[in-house]
């Protein structure tokens, strides 16, 4: 199986499946000499951890990380860093009715097609959202990464089931103290009624983060296939229940103009910031701003219609333990997935600026750029 490392100079590969015995990553490419220790990780593990807030599973995991490797006397060594978070609470025998059939959203159908009919039906074995424990822990290196060069990411939802919190009453940085991580706290009352409205209909919310990142400087990115925003909207595409990115406008600027969507530059900087903060794939020193759109969880308490492995029509009532929306949990895994990127493409930046002056392209001369060669 591909597909399980991310990354070019800052690279994450993963392991681990649902109801295995455990999952992690390795982390490699991260510089010598950065303070590390396991709380850093927990701190944002604690966030991601099942069992918490109305939307939560009852599933209840420490999610309690151990670094195995790369780090020696509180420092990072310059070596691969290897964690490993233990799976403690699992209740397989609450999928054996998922074995014969495929539960319809999920990645059931696609990884019996992929894998020649074979797959972990235990909580979707590796397609289980539980996989993106290991990304928020070796975000929480990338954001201590970022932190060296004062640069910050903030999440928080900013729509659940449909209400949304209005754009100018947002406030990110204070969010993960909020219910929901939320946007606002003037929303928390609303999404607690339409979450009980859910439960109570047996059905499950999507909704959409925002993700914003301060001070980073001007000129990340590579100009064509490598674009900063494409490296970023694949991070967060990589993230299950995810089916759209935003990056500035988004799609509102589809409906816009030219002279309304451009954002003028001035002496003091520029006068507005519809790209969010992404021009030509490259970073223009503005803040950057993401949303990413959440599908409501598959796994729903209604009689769904399906086939089994032969082909032939049935039912299925999905049993187990789920959220009712991957909000609040999967707000840290995107932001998570945000630092990873921004601090991938920081060490590629610094390679490039650390070349030697006789490999660096050196300015063509006026002649020559006046075309009088």
């Amino acid at each position: 199986m591909s597909g399980n490392t991310f990354g070019r100079v800052l690279r994450l590969t993963t392991y681990g499946e649902s109801h295995g015995a455990g999952i992690g990553g390795i982390l490699d490419g991260c510089p010598a000499g950065l303070p590390l220790s396991e709380a850093d990780m927990q701190h944002d593990l604690d966030l991601r951890k099942p069992g918490q807030g109305p939307t939560a599973t009852t599933r209840k995991e420490s999610d309690t990380v151990r670094i195995l490797s790369g780090v020696f006397e509180g420092r990072t060594t310059g070596t691969p860093i290897a964690f490993h978070i233990a799976n403690e609470n699992q209740r397989s025998q609450d999928y054996g009715n998922l074995a014969e059939v495929f539960r319809p959203g999920h990645a059931d159908w696609g990884f019996f097609q992929k894998f020649q009919g074979l797959r972990d039906h235990r909580g979707g074995g590796r397609s289980s959202g539980r996989e993106t424990a290991a990304r928020v822990a070796a975000g929480a290196v990338a954001r201590l990464l970022l932190a060296t060069h004062d640069i910050r990411v903030d999440a928080a939802a900013v729509e659940l089931g449909g209400i949304a919190v209005p754009p100018e009453e947002r406030e990110l940085s204070e969010a993960f103290s909020r219910p929901y991580y939320a946007a606002s706290a003037a929303v928390v009352s609303r999404w607690d009624e339409r979450v009980a409205e859910a439960r109570k209909a047996g059905d499950t919310l999507g909704g959409i983060v925002e993700i914003r990142a301060r001070n980073v400087p001007p000129g990340w990115g590579e100009p064509a296939f490598d674009k900063l925003d494409a490296c970023l909207a694949h991070a967060l595409m990589g993230v299950g229940a995810v089916k759209g990115v935003e990056v500035g406008d988004g799609f509102a600027a589809a409906r816009s103009t030219g002279s309304a969507n451009n954002d003028p530059l001035t002496p003091e900087g520029f006068a507005s910031n519809h790209a969010g903060g992404i021009l030509g794939g490259i970073s223009s020193g503005q803040e950057i701003v993401l949303r990413a759109a959440v599908k409501p969880i598959a796994s729903i308490a209604r009689e769904q219609r399906t086939i089994d492995r032969e082909g032939r029509p049935a039912t299925v009532l999905v049993g187990g333990r789920h959220d009712l929306s991957a909000i609040p949990r999967i707000v840290p895994v995107l932001r998570a997935m945000t630092a990873l990127t921004l601090a991938d493409a920081l060490l590629l930046q610094a390679r490039m600026a650390a070349l030697p002056e006789d490999v660096l392209p050196r300015p063509r001369p006026a002649a020559l750029r006046d075309g009088r060669w």
